[in-house]
């Protein structure tokens, strides 16, 4: 599917026609404030090519806004006291927009940072794209209008899941392993709440929280998995606290059905592949490895600039929603943008999402995947493994949709 964009406005749509935008030629720098280094370097380096790489082939004469994107690194080591450290590099060097992801500490410090700097300097406001970190709280109690939510939040996965599981007979005693800061419980929390709601019959038979970044070897934790007796894992763990985890499993000879987030990210695939073909291993999440459209054109060509996987296309989704609301805004402005993208809609791999006004949390559809061979269907290899992970369900944006309890507080248009 071409990425192209809707607006809403009459006008914006008829000037679209004319002369171009005011803002067409400049060039939009962000600060991507995230852990280059530490336990999860290798995967804020994929995303740090991804979002370069979308940024060079959608931008300029290829965006409706006719702007250039630059992509600047600021490494945090994944610290949300550096993430903060850092964004004040950041606004000190003339940044206006910034981006992270890794670590939902970080990204509740960066959201009150920018919250507060803009309400202290009127004129010279920041926006905050967060393209993965996914705790609730982002976009409920602690929601703020300069945030942008273009992962699917805990809950939005958390509902989809539960709602496949409900339908897995098989599954009656599950065993829980995520890692310990507020991301983890939420983890635990809503999908225990939800699953309840559903399948009250199944029986939670352990629910255990890791220190982030820390554990080095996962076999302890795989006996008590052993003892238990459960017939199934739900981990919300992510980069090498996965990585770890799937190898302890498969040195363990353990092959029950692993439910997670992110086993798509750097590293887990290969270690995923070392069960061999008795992995059953599945992934909730906002889209899939695809070969066709736009995002396999992306794809394509990041694996063969980089060797590795496009996974996080939430990028793709933040590059064009800041496409369309600059167009929508005639502007580059950071505070002109932001309300230029409440309630605007872009057209996906999976149909349309949209930015919902009340919280800022990106709609959309998401996706069971399971680990698989490579087919004719769905071709794409991770990790160059001769396997991927294919959707064998889809939860239209309507069904994986959630309430919020945000109560924003609006600065004034003009």
């Amino acid at each position: 599917m071409k990425f192209t964009f809707k607006l809403v406005a009459a006008s914006a749509v008829m000037a679209m026609a004319g002369a171009a935008f005011a803002q067409s030629g400049q060039t939009v720098k962000i600060a991507m404030i995230e852990g280059f280094s530490g336990p999860f370097a290798n995967v804020g380096l994929n995303q740090l090519h991804s979002w370069q790489y979308v940024a060079q082939e959608l931008g300029g004469k290829n965006n409706p806004a006719g702007v250039t994107f630059q992509i600047v690194p600021f490494d945090s080591g994944g610290s949300p006291q550096n993430a903060v450290t850092q964004l004040k590099a950041a606004i000190d060097q003339g940044f206006r927009y910034i981006t992270q992801g890794n670590g939902s500490g970080a990204a509740l410090a960066l959201s009150q940072a920018v919250t507060k700097y803009n309400e202290r300097n009127p004129g010279h406001e920041l926006v905050y794209m967060n393209y993965a970190a996914i705790d609730p709280g982002l976009t409920n109690q602690d929601c703020s209008f300069w945030h942008f939510e273009l992962d699917a939040n805990v809950t939005m996965k958390m509902e989809a899941l539960t709602s496949f599981i409900k339908d897995q007979p098989q599954v009656k005693k599950v065993y829980l392993l995520d890692q310990d800061y507020s991301y983890g419980h939420d983890m635990s929390k809503y999908f225990q709440k939800y699953l309840k709601e559903k399948r009250p019959d199944i029986q939670i038979v352990g629910d255990v929280f890791v220190p982030i970044g820390q554990v080095k070897d996962f076999a302890p934790y795989v006996a008590k998995i052993k003892e238990s007796g459960a017939d199934a894992i739900m981990s919300g763990n992510w980069g090498t606290d996965l990585t770890l985890f799937v190898k302890a499993l498969a040195q363990a000879g353990v092959n029950l059905p692993i439910y997670t987030n992110y086993a798509v990210v750097s590293g887990t695939p290969t270690a995923i592949a070392a069960l061999g073909d008795k992995a059953n291993v599945y992934a909730v999440a906002y889209g899939y490895s695809q070969t066709t459209g736009e995002v396999g054109k992306i794809a394509e060509g990041f694996k063969k600039k980089y060797n590795d996987d496009f996974y996080t296309q939430a990028i793709l989704n933040g590059i064009n929603l800041l496409d369309a609301a600059m167009a929508k805004a005639h502007s580059t402005d950071p505070k002109k943008v932001a309300f230029a993208m409440e309630g605007l809609s872009v057209p996906s791999w999976a149909g349309d999402v949209t930015m919902r006004k009340s919280d800022h949390q990106l709609q959309q559809a998401m996706f069971i995947t399971k680990w698989e061979k490579v087919s004719k269907k769905y071709p794409y290899s991770q990790e160059n493994t001769g396997y991927t992970f294919a959707p064998i369900k889809e939860f239209p944006p309507y069904v994986a949709s959630t309430p919020t309890s945000c109560q924003m507080k609006r600065p004034s248009e003009g």
